[in-house]
């Protein structure tokens, strides 16, 4: 009885809490909160496209407004979605977490733009102007986008070769004995070696620069996933064996059925290390040995002092990399939404 009268006091003691939360968030307070948070990026906007047009008065050259028109197009739109997001839950709760962020991305823009066109605390050319940075994206697109193309074209090559010939070595290791006892001291030899450092190596072996770039991303792949599927494929619980080998699986289901499921989440942390390790391979390869791509224009660009083009596809290579990590991140919670709650997410 005592603890049926503790249970029932726990449950309406949680159930005032909630009804408390309810009210606290509409609160006048929250709304204002709220309001606050909505408002960052339309006055962040605001700010820096007085600060730009103040700024771009005193230039010896004028510049194009490319960048005002950026600019408006983001206070723009903020308004737009400041008054959307009335009428659509969800674009408000997107709007709720991200105005922070995008505010002080438009406040770091501001602030670049006050240092080098304003205050030029920063020598030209090596520090151009988010004007600048701009119109070299605009000037440079045709060219910016073929390498783009060609970078991704290279990259999946090298990391999709590299993934595949990782898996089966890291669960013959990880399952095998025999082959454990030969893959880890190449594991340990090999691995540790930079890829990078095969490049010299790989452009005399290889019989073109660009079959030399895939294997050598796919080398920066291969270590760390091998390693992790080995780790994750040895360490998977015996209990599970012994259940699966009691209702009569053979070696095939214990594999595939079994021990790889359980190695999920540390493949999956060796492809995201695979992943960073093949966007520095390509970046260097690009640049020593393949004539094409993001690595060989970012180049390209600095030997013409040609700076502004240099951001410019130092701004499309963060773009390009962030959005395949998502994607590679949408992909492991479509995996492994079974271990939600089970492990930090």
């Amino acid at each position: 009885m005592n603890t049926s009268a503790q249970d029932t006091h726990d449950a309406v003691q949680m159930s005032e809490e909630k009804v408390a939360r309810a009210g606290s968030i509409g609160s006048p307070a929250a709304s204002r909160a709220r309001a606050r948070t909505l408002l960052a990026i339309p006055v962040a906007a605001s700010v820096a496209l007085g600060v730009h047009l103040f700024v771009s008065k005193n230039q010896p050259v004028p510049e194009t407004n490319s960048y005002s028109v950026f600019l408006g197009i983001i206070l723009g739109s903020a308004g737009v979605a400041a008054v959307a997001q009335s009428f659509w839950s969800h674009l408000r709760r997107w709007m709720l977490h991200m105005c922070p962020i995008i505010a002080a991305a438009v406040c770091l823009l501001c602030f670049w733009e006050v240092i080098t066109s304003g205050l030029r605390l920063l020598p030209l050319p090596y520090f151009p102007s988010p004007a600048a940075v701009l119109q070299s994206l605009i000037d440079d697109r045709g060219m910016l986008f073929h390498s783009t193309c060609n970078s991704l074209i290279l990259l999946l090559s090298g990391y999709l070769l590299g993934l595949a010939v990782a898996v089966v070595t890291g669960v013959s290791i990880g399952w095998l004995n025999q082959a454990r006892y030969w893959g880890m001291p190449l594991l340990k030899v090999v691995g540790p070696i930079p890829a990078t450092a095969w490049i010299p190596l790989a452009m005399v072996l290889s019989p073109a620069p660009r079959f030399s770039a895939v294997g050598i991303i796919a080398l920066a792949v291969w270590f760390p996933v091998t390693m992790l599927t080995a780790s994750g494929i040895s360490n998977t619980r015996a209990s599970y064996v012994d259940v699966a080998r009691t209702l009569g699986a053979g070696r095939a289901y214990l594999i595939f059925r079994v021990a790889i499921p359980a190695a999920m989440p540390s493949i999956f942390i060796g492809l995201f290390m695979g992943l960073g390790a093949a966007f520095l391979t390509l970046v260097v390869a690009e640049t020593v040995g393949v004539k094409s791509g993001l690595g060989w224009y970012v180049a390209w660009a600095q030997g013409w002092a040609e700076y502004g083009k240099v951001y410019a596809a130092l701004v499309i290579m963060a773009a390009f990399f962030s959005t395949i990590m998502t994607l590679l991140f949408k992909v492991r919670d479509r995996v492994l939404v079974w271990q939600k709650g089970v492990i930090k997410w």
